[in-house]
């Protein structure tokens, strides 16, 4: 049993950059596969925030000024949205690690454990599911700045696309691994099925930005 207290992984984005890591290699029960989902989906958030940075301001590119600077401002947000997805994805798991401590002598018990299991699992997928849905909405942002932003930062939104990619693909296992544990598989199917539609709708976002920034090279 780690001795950490839950305060402690629960605030992990308190820590500085080695902390963090060395928290995430440790036998901590939190962060895992969900916060370091949302983690990379802010680095990346914030990658393509500094292709808006370098453009705003910048005579060259007035004519888009306005439009860069409403992106930079939804950047911010999603980049403190995503950090407090690391924190949220550590709380869903508090009761659900307590949960497969409860005892299961008696039908009775079995029946109550089941129960409080399904609920912290459908808590502990949908976490993920908002990571995935606000990696979406990242790579839209994404899509943008790199097709107005200043081209001395092309390579910055190609790196942004394909960190957001791989939040939306871990934070799309962190839904399964939760939903395959349910006793309830119609629940369970149908958190299947959001994240399905997820990946469908941005994963092409993410290959397009990549190849285009490729191509310029």
């Amino acid at each position: 049993m780690n001795s950490m207290p839950e305060e402690d992984w629960v605030n992990s984005t308190e820590l500085s950059c080695e902390e963090f890591v060395a928290l995430l290699a440790s036998d901590a029960p939190a962060p895992g596969g969900g916060g370091a989902a949302a983690f990379v989906g802010a680095l990346g958030t914030a990658l393509g925030n500094m292709v808006a940075s370098l453009t705003a301001g910048k005579p060259k590119f007035a004519e888009v000024e306005d439009e860069v600077v409403a992106l930079k401002a939804q950047a911010e947000e999603l980049q403190d949205h995503f950090l407090e997805l690391v924190a949220r994805d550590a709380e869903a798991f508090i009761p659900l690690s307590q949960a497969y401590g409860l005892p299961k002598e008696t039908d009775e018990e079995r029946a109550y454990k089941t129960q409080v299991m399904d609920d912290c699992l459908i808590d502990c997928a949908g976490v993920p599911l908002v990571i995935m849905r606000t990696c979406g909405t990242a790579l839209e942002f994404v899509v943008r700045i790199e097709q107005i932003g200043t081209p001395i930062a092309v390579s910055d939104a190609g790196c942004a696309a394909l960190a957001l990619k791989a939040a939306l693909l871990s934070a799309d296992l962190n839904v399964r691994v939760n939903t395959a544990l349910m006793s309830d598989r119609s629940k369970a199917d149908a958190l299947n099925a959001e994240a399905t539609a997820l990946l469908d709708a941005y994963l092409p976002l993410a290959d397009t930005v990549y190849e285009k920034v490729l191509l310029r090279f």
